[in-house]
């Protein structure tokens, strides 16, 4: 089975179709220069009416204590953390929020995935991600993706996302190349910057239901 994570939900519409869909996790994010930016009064409506079992992450980056406080407050059960916290600064963030964290790593070579292990050991969950262009402003949701075949064969033991560029034409090509078993998506199912499309997100759950009954073992 292949869990979703549908990442930079802003309309209650989306987020229950997530939900029916069977969709498992939802991302709001809480980045003032990401185009899915939600305030916290905002987010505060999305999740107290968001269908019960839905896991609702909140996605920061390099938050201060004062933001990890204020998001804590509200119906969240993860904080995903995307920007540059050191293994120490993910551990302090656990602690502030009381919990559990996906940690975003950005990957470009080989040579970048070294730190996922490391990060394993303070974080609930990894997430793998393309590492963006210096010009970018968000760490996440570029529509960047990185050589898939870099993860091939891997042999973690922890649980883990895959990342980066994901949509409907690339995905069984994802899939089949890492053996991913959690994917999130942001950009591949929008119509535009920062707005979902909510034929793209049935499509690509649709695509995802393919893979399981054809592919996955």
């Amino acid at each position: 089975m292949v869990n979703i994570k549908l990442c930079g939900l802003r309309e209650p519409f989306h987020i229950k179709s997530a939900w029916e869909l069977g969709v498992k996790y939802i991302g709001i994010v809480f980045f003032e220069n990401s185009p899915r930016y939600v305030t916290i009064n905002d987010a505060r409506n999305l999740l107290d009416n968001a269908p019960n079992g839905l896991v609702k992450v909140g996605l920061v980056v390099n938050p201060d204590d004062k933001l990890v406080r204020s998001i804590s407050s509200l119906n969240l059960d993860m904080l995903q953390l995307h920007g540059s916290e050191t293994i120490e600064r993910v551990q302090e963030i656990r602690k502030v929020s009381e919990l559990p964290i996906i940690k975003a790593l950005g990957v470009r070579v080989k040579e970048d995935l070294k730190y996922a292990k490391k990060y394993a050991e303070v974080a609930d969950q990894i997430l793998i991600d393309a590492k963006p262009n210096s010009n970018k402003k968000s760490p996440g949701g570029n529509g960047l993706k990185f050589d898939w075949n870099l993860l091939r064969g891997n042999s973690w033991d922890f649980p883990w996302f895959l990342a980066g560029g994901l949509t409907e034409a690339n995905l069984l090509q994802a899939l089949k190349t890492t053996n991913a078993k959690q994917i999130d998506l942001s950009s591949g199912v929008e119509d535009k910057v920062g707005r979902k499309d909510i034929n793209k997100i049935i499509k690509f759950v649709q695509k995802v239901k393919e893979y399981e009954e054809y592919y996955s073992v």
